[in-house]
């Protein structure tokens, strides 16, 4: 694993207040160690010098993550989302070797004043509580704009993109999509499972498309210069949002639907769809979805086998990295959240072994010491690393934002 990054000094979230009395205080995961290590990639001591030469050397970007970190005791993560405090894992980060990381906060999970997510007033009392703590620490950057992640590749720091899976919480309120914007929020979903104002779910038994409402979100989002996702947007509304942006998009947390059959995945002809417009899909890794027939016990080479698929089917200019990971028990989150995440209308009915974690990629300190571990072991170029690893995303970005 790689060296604590220069700029980071020890900080932790909420160090400026008193815990238990400024506020309620959780046994928290430990960020580091808290599952054995991948022991499944064996590379010489060269090769081991060229992984950490590529992540110093490129921009590094994970295209989806929570990287929060969750109490210890899973089933508390209901109490600790209404407190709104979300503890950041600067030490983990620390660790990681991303240059940068679009942070989608508590998204369905955030049930601060209701038990439902996605209400107006939930999503801006966790990113103001966010926003708050990143405030009092200066290693990781508030990204605005593509000069603060070159600024954080060069000064030795990291980057964190806000970002939300779904725009749910704009209601019907087109200029809250402003709002958002200002507040620093770069990239967000269309919907998530469930249908909303904008388009439809993966979850619901009929997708009708993006709405004329979401057409107006879409450009939009398109002028502010937002990102755009539809992860978890219907097949339908899908290919609709990437007809109606004049940018390319992101998926930023999926697999294709050939090598595992869930609506979870996206058909293949949305993956292409994406990529003649000039976007990219971000190779998914939370518990459970991307898993393959090869390794249908979910583990990175489970990931791999999309990553490969994908690749083949898009060219290795449009597909990146969305681990969508976090610290703590995703599994045990997954639990928690079933219904709040629709988890299993969106992973299906397919047989397959569960497992405790994801075994190397288990949480966001770890993800790209072992994903750019597999590249070298298998052989992938420099510039193809290059580009898998962040180069891809700015492109885009480039793009969309402006």
């Amino acid at each position: 694993m790689l060296d604590p990054a220069p700029r980071y000094t020890g900080y932790t979230s909420y160090s400026y207040l008193e815990a238990g009395t400024d506020y309620r205080e959780f046994k928290l995961a430990p960020e580091l160690g808290r599952v054995p290590a991948y022991q499944g990639i064996s590379l010489t001591d060269g090769q081991r010098d060229r992984v950490r030469r590529l992540l110093t050397d490129n921009v590094v970007i994970s295209l989806h993550d929570h990287p929060s970190v969750f109490p210890e005791e899973i089933g508390q993560t209901v109490d600790y989302n209404r407190t709104a405090r979300h503890h950041t894992g600067y030490a983990g980060l620390a660790r990681s070797g991303m240059t940068a990381v679009f942070d989608n906060m508590m998204d369905g999970t955030c049930c601060v004043t209701s038990q439902m997510g996605w209400k107006w007033t939930d999503v801006i009392a966790d990113l103001g509580m966010r926003l708050s703590d990143l405030a009092h620490q200066d290693y990781l950057i508030r990204v605005e704009r593509l000069a603060d992640i070159h600024h954080a590749h060069e000064t030795g720091r990291m980057g964190l993109v806000l970002a939300t899976e779904a725009a749910t919480m704009i209601e019907n309120e087109l200029d809250r999509i402003d709002m958002l914007y200002g507040f620093g929020v770069r990239q967000m979903g269309i919907a998530y499972s469930e249908a909303n104002t904008l388009g439809s779910g993966l979850k619901e038994r009929g997708d009708g498309g993006l709405t004329y409402f979401g057409e107006k979100a879409v450009r939009r989002m398109n002028k502010l210069g937002i990102a755009i996702d539809v992860s978890h947007s219907g097949d339908r509304t899908s290919a609709d949002v990437i007809a109606a942006s004049t940018k390319p998009i992101f998926i930023t947390h999926a697999g294709s639907r050939t090598v595992w059959p869930t609506n979870r995945m996206k058909p293949d002809e949305v993956i292409r769809a994406c990529a003649e417009r000039g976007g990219v899909l971000g190779l998914e890794a939370a518990p459970h979805t991307t898993l393959s027939p090869a390794h249908p016990e979910h583990s990175i080479e489970s990931v791999m086998d999309h990553f490969v698929h994908c690749v083949d089917l898009v060219g290795i200019d449009h597909v990146a990295f969305g681990p969508d990971t976090l610290f703590g028990d995703h599994v045990g989150l997954h639990d928690t959240f079933a219904a709040h995440l629709s988890i299993a209308e969106a992973h299906g009915h397919v047989e397959h072994p569960r497992v405790p974690y994801v075994d190397g990629l288990e949480n966001p300190a770890e993800c790209y010491w072992n994903i750019v571990s597999w590249l070298v072991g298998h052989d992938y170029s420099d510039d193809e690393i290059g580009k898998v690893l962040g180069g891809n995303i700015m492109r885009v970005l480039e793009e969309v934002w402006h």
